[in-house]
């Protein structure tokens, strides 16, 4: 599968877990019609853009991220504890830190102590710090020099990571010349 499949499939997939964590339980019916719309970015071809959404429901279903319930006589899908790790692990991959015009000569650490059955977790929030523009100064501590506290404390709860993760804001660094260069502040 090329690269640009592989992302829609993810993008299909993020999609469809907001829709149904968002309206609790769903039928297909009723989430069909409204992903389909959004799917045209995706697909011209509207059997190609059916056949996504029911690739992507089988696949969810099939790791464990939604499951069918019955109510009333009916189908409804519903979003399962490993489903709404998935979307935050999704959510996380659109954050940002927006940058201010000038630099409070503070930085930003963010240490971490995750346990080996976590290592998927660890490597999610790894990898978040680093796209974010995060500086490794240790495996398990990244530096920033703007004021990130809410994105990391959303990081936290989506990834459900708690006390295992500590921001500091630091007024002094030592030897932090190189940083300063990587960051191109002063």
């Amino acid at each position: 599968m090329n690269n640009q499949k592989v992302k829609n499939n993810l993008n299909i997939q993020k999609i469809v877990l907001t829709t149904v964590a968002t309206v609790g339980l769903i039928s297909i019916a009723v989430l069909a019609p409204n992903i389909l719309q959004v799917f045209k970015q995706f697909s011209k071809d509207t059997r190609n853009r059916k056949n996504y959404l029911n690739k992507s429901i089988k696949n969810l279903i099939q790791k464990g991220n939604l499951i069918w319930e019955e109510k009333n006589g009916k189908k409804f899908l519903r979003i399962t504890e490993k489903g709404k790790e998935q979307l935050a692990k999704y959510e996380i991959g659109d954050l940002e830190i927006k940058k201010p015009k000038r630099w409070d000569k503070k930085w930003r650490v963010v240490m971490f102590d995750i346990k080996e059955s976590r290592k998927g977790t660890r490597h999610i929030l790894r990898s978040a710090l680093d796209r974010l523009g995060f500086v490794k100064l240790q495996n398990s501590v990244w530096i920033f020099p703007y004021d990130c506290e809410e994105l990391v404390i959303l990081m936290k709860s989506n990834l459900f990571l708690g006390k295992d993760v500590l921001y500091m804001t630091v007024d002094k660094l030592e030897n932090d010349k190189w940083l300063k260069e990587i960051f191109d502040i002063d």
